[in-house]
């Protein structure tokens, strides 16, 4: 029998986070794992009258791909690429893995041709963002990542369905809260110049100056929670030490330490994964740059999973992505890479805004 929180998580995603009408067209992008999901989501969009199309990927091609293709391949686009990107304008990526680590014994080099290949859809996807293209990103539970966060299936399911609300008695209006939370906080952010931030083995500081804070509300990202904009390009200075794993695609580079002048990493250091470190720094200029800086305010997400979409979300810590800016921020930066470091403030750390304290130990100093 469904769990009736895919059910509600269904509904949620449909018609609050992708607000789905009719006569939308919509790809669905997910893996076989997520069957009762995308059935459910599937079912839920026809009701509303829109055509829900579902891409599933068959475990193992991409570990294959990425080991087996010629370096010629790798840097080819397909037509189904270019379809799934350009041509539709709404999309749903669901993330069901199999095995986390299925491409943990690819070559790093490999990995930034292939990343490198398909800037131009991450430059798409971004802009259509901006163009007001309905997209948004979640998943469905499955052992791999239960064992990846270090949780039994059951308890990670509990921990994803409270992290996206699907216990509260009507999840849409609990979002609307958090979306009118947040809207507030945003609207204090839109008129800061500069943004500084102090914890562990961190000093940094960046100008957001002219630039625009998104209020992440479920739209995006499902679960949500985090506020963020692109800081001005060559403003970043400073270092920041990044207290989890640094993830991409499913290889880990531990304690990474950043330093920045004039917006550009200059050092980059790590306790373990340095080659990775090192070959996602020389994918294209833009990935030394800071693309998004960002402060979780997710407070039913409180461990770290080691799944991105849950954990730059955590509420008490900060997170920048290296590489592509959101043109809807105002960034300008490009780059085939977004990727994305936590630090964690909720012990000791702080957010300074144009000199005046807001954030302490996790918690935000402002009434909002």
């Amino acid at each position: 029998m469904i769990d009736p929180r895919v059910r509600k998580m269904a509904q949620v995603l449909v018609r609050y986070s992708l607000g789905l009408e009719a006569g939308d067209h919509i790809l669905i992008q997910t893996s076989d794992l997520a069957t009762p999901l995308v059935q459910a989501i599937y079912r839920e969009a026809l009701r509303v009258g829109a055509f829900p199309q579902v891409l599933a990927q068959l475990e193992g091609l991409s570990e294959i791909y990425l080991k087996e293709a010629s370096e010629e391949q790798l840097r080819v686009l397909t037509p189904l690429d270019r379809l799934a990107y350009e041509q539709y304008q709404h999309s749903l990526v669901i993330h069901a893995p199999h095995n986390v680590k299925a491409l943990s014994g690819v070559d790093p080099r490999r990995l930034a041709i292939a990343q490198e290949a398909r800037r131009p859809l991450t430059e798409r996807l971004m802009a259509r963002v901006g163009q007001g293209g309905k997209y948004c990103v979640t998943l469905f539970p499955t052992q791999a990542l239960a064992q990846e966060a270090g949780m039994s299936l059951a308890d990670y399911q509990e921990f994803v369905f409270a992290a996206c609300r699907l216990d509260d008695d009507d999840p849409v209006a609990s979002w609307q809260a958090v979306s009118r939370r947040q809207q507030r906080l945003v609207e204090f952010l839109n008129g800061v110049r500069e943004i500084r931030v102090v914890g562990d083995g961190t000093d940094l500081t960046l100008s957001v100056t002219g630039r625009t804070w998104i209020n992440a509300d479920g739209h995006i990202n499902f679960p949500d929670g985090e506020v963020f904009t692109g800081p001005v390009e060559d403003s970043v200075r400073g270092t920041i030490r990044f207290s989890f794993p640094g993830i991409f695609q499913g290889q880990e580079i531990e304690d990474i330490r950043l330093r920045f002048e004039d917006g550009r990493v200059v050092q980059a250091e790590a306790a373990r994964g340095q080659a990775l470190l090192d070959a996602l720094l020389a994918t294209d200029p833009g990935a030394r740059y800071v693309g998004e800086f960002a402060i979780g305010t997710n407070e039913r997400i409180t461990r770290f999973s080691r799944n991105l979409l849950f954990d730059e979300k955590i509420g008490g810590t900060v997170h920048l992505a290296l590489g592509a800016s959101y043109p809807i921020t105002g960034g300008r930066n490009r780059s085939a890479i977004h990727w994305d470091m936590i630090c964690d403030l909720r012990q000791g750390g702080e957010i300074y805004a144009d000199g005046q304290p807001i954030f302490r130990d996790g918690r935000f100093l402002l009434e909002v």
